[in-house]
């Protein structure tokens, strides 16, 4: 693996997605690195991502509620764990679970294994509310991948929070998780 600059020189063989996320960060004047990689299936995997992009660790989870009415983007340290309980009285909802890998093609145009605050590009409706645990807010960079699961970027917090959450028209609701029992 190498740490590069910025959009691969040649495109051939990436997904038209992928290329989207370039295009957009570009578009926005987004500084950010790129590793290309095997496809990252664990948190394992991307602990090694992340020492080389050396940013927050950040776990992504795709969720609903049990009506399936209202989705969330849960973006927590990869290091805690996941307790329904904590977020559902923060937010105001129901029980939540994982949505369905249909609802995250549709609404995020990804596929499990890839989701990212990226995907919210393409949730132009904006049926997908970005909810933050406190954490991830703290680190100077942010590592994500680009809507597919073989590349990962690092790139400002403060531009993934400022300016980009801005121009995909999402706001962010910050929430704190504790990772205690």
């Amino acid at each position: 693996m190498e740490l590069l600059d910025g959009r691969p020189e040649n495109t051939e063989g990436r997904l038209e997605k992928e290329i989207r996320v370039y295009d957009f960060l570009d578009h926005l004047g987004i500084e950010y690195k790129r590793v290309d990689h095997e496809p990252a299936f664990t948190m394992e995997v991307c602990e090694e991502i992340d020492k080389m992009l050396q940013a927050t660790i950040c776990k992504n989870l795709f969720l609903c509620n049990r009506q399936k009415t209202q989705f969330y983007l849960l973006m927590m340290p990869g290091d805690k764990p996941f307790k329904t309980k904590e977020i559902t009285s923060q937010i105001g909802s129901a029980r939540l679970s994982f949505a369905s890998a249909e609802d995250m093609e549709k609404y995020l145009d990804i596929e499990p294994g890839a989701v990212s605050v990226m995907g919210l590009m393409n949730d132009t409706e904006h049926h997908v509310r970005l909810l933050v645990d406190e954490d991830i807010l703290k680190g100077e960079y942010l590592g994500c991948h680009p809507c597919v699961n073989t590349s990962s970027l690092r790139m400002r917090t403060a531009d993934v929070f400022g300016s980009y959450l801005d121009a995909v028209g999402h706001d962010m609701t910050k929430v704190v998780l504790t990772g205690e029992a």
